[in-house]
């Protein structure tokens, strides 16, 4: 069996978040009668955070996104779901923007420009992740679903 793994850091998301809830502590503890409204400022900070590093794994069993501060933050597609892997270079503006995002059909964690992992699942929707060597998990990933489909035969 053969694993592939990479993460991706988004420095710059981490640090905006980590900043935010810091200011947004202090400024909850600072000004009287807006506790909720930071509370809620804060957990958006948890969120950029939590989202701004992720590792990507490939195993003969599916892909999986998890976030590196909180792993229980994780989204795995078996390999029956996935059609097709590729890579090609993208951008965070065609995928929705930086972090996870959800455009029709496509659910993307984005957290640079370059090389990213398409897998176009079964149901006709894309799942996109940015990650260095994506070409790499590609075929790693068209592999076990060719295995998949061929024990599905049998």
């Amino acid at each position: 069996m053969t694993v592939w793994s990479r993460t991706v850091v988004a420095g710059w998301l981490v640090a905006l978040g980590a900043v935010s809830a810091v200011g947004f502590v202090v400024a909850g503890l600072l000004v009287d009668g807006q506790l909720p409204l930071f509370l809620w400022l804060l957990l958006a900070s948890a969120a950029l955070v939590i989202t701004g590093a992720v590792r990507v794994t490939v195993t003969d069993r599916d892909v999986t996104v998890h976030a590196v501060v909180l792993p229980l933050v994780r989204r795995r597609i078996p390999h029956s779901r996935i059609r097709e892997a590729s890579a090609r270079l993208s951008r965070p503006m065609e995928l929705g923007g930086w972090g996870y995002r959800w455009m029709p059909g496509q659910t993307s964690v984005s957290l640079r420009a370059g090389d990213a992992l398409w897998l176009e699942l079964t149901s006709g929707k894309f799942f996109v992740v940015t990650v260095d060597d994506a070409g790499e998990a590609a075929e790693l990933v068209n592999g076990y679903v060719s295995q998949a489909k061929g024990a599905q035969r049998r």
